[in-house]
C-alpha cells in the first residue's frame, strides 16, 4: 500500500474517473473499486473519501440520490454535466503530471552532438 502522503493528492481525481466511468456509485463501492483496481495499494478511508464527494457535490461537480434498501438509505454519487468537463480536465492534468513525474524518475539520456 502507498504511503496516505503521496496519495493525498490524487483521491479526488481518481473517485471523480471511477464514478465518471460508472452510472452512479456509492461510497463503499467506490473505495472496494478502488482497492481492486490497484491490487489494494491505494487503499481509500471513509473519513477521506466523504470530505471529497461532498465537496464536489458542493461544487455540483456531482449530484446524488438516495436508494432505499428495505430500512437503509444509501447514496449515490453521480457525475453531473458540468462535472463530465471537470473530469476531462483533471483527467488530463492528472496525465501531464504522471508525464512530469517521468521526466524526473525516469530520465532520458541526453545525447551530445560534437
Amino acid at each position: 500500500m502507498y504511503d496516505k502522503q503521496l496519495t493525498k493528492g490524487t483521491l479526488q481525481p481518481i473517485i471523480l474517473k471511477l464514478i465518471s466511468q460508472s452510472d452512479k456509485m456509492y461510497g463503499y463501492e467506490i473505495t472496494q473499486d478502488v482497492r481492486k483496481l490497484t491490487l489494494g495499494k491505494i487503499d481509500i478511508s471513509e473519513g477521506a473519501l466523504y470530505p471529497i464527494l461532498h465537496k464536489l457535490e458542493a461544487k455540483g461537480i456531482l449530484e446524488t440520490e438516495k436508494v432505499y434498501i428495505g430500512k437503509r438509505v444509501r447514496k449515490y454519487y453521480k457525475v453531473t454535466k458540468q462535472g463530465k468537463k471537470a473530469v476531462e480536465e483533471v483527467t488530463q492534468e492528472i496525465n501531464n503530471f504522471i508525464d512530469t513525474l517521468d521526466l524526473i524518475f525516469n530520465p532520458k539520456p541526453v545525447i551530445k552532438c560534437i
